[in-house]
């Protein structure tokens, strides 16, 4: 199975602008920047789609552990921050950090903890980031 995205730039690297696209047509023609990525104007930019890819990637991974192991959720939650820092002359995303929130019937604590932690490490996603990865956890009514 093969994905694919496309970027277009025009301009220097702190005046120009650039358009994103997806194959899905998600994205079309989007438009992004310096001042998306690093001074919070409005619009994307490549790390907030790390952080959708990997949040969506976690979530359906442990939607599979958990049909594995006989349970269904009722809703996950998941918010994942990645982190953009300075490195050298360029930057780094150091870190993607995962925030949880399940509501999952008849699953105990330690079998949830079990299968995230699972999940966690095995999206497809996690295996390609080359950054620390965290994952907070929370099952409600637990």
């Amino acid at each position: 199975m093969n994905r694919k995205a496309s970027a277009v730039w025009q301009g220097s690297g702190k005046d120009g602008k650039g358009r994103l696209t997806t194959q899905s047509g998600v994205l079309s023609e989007n438009p992004y920047g310096f001042n998306t990525r690093f001074e919070n104007e409005p619009g994307t930019n490549p790390e907030e789609l790390i952080a959708a890819a990997h949040a969506g990637c976690f979530t359906m991974a442990l939607a599979f552990q958990l049909q594995g192991a006989g349970f269904t959720a009722n809703e996950m939650r998941t918010e994942a921050v990645v982190t953009l820092e300075k490195d050298g002359d360029g930057f780094t995303i150091t870190r993607s950090a995962l925030t949880l929130t399940a509501d999952i019937p008849g699953i105990d604590k330690a079998k949830f903890d079990e299968l995230a932690g699972v999940a966690e490490k095995n999206c497809p996603v996690s295996k390609v980031l080359n950054a620390k990865i965290s994952l907070d956890a929370t099952l409600k009514g637990a």
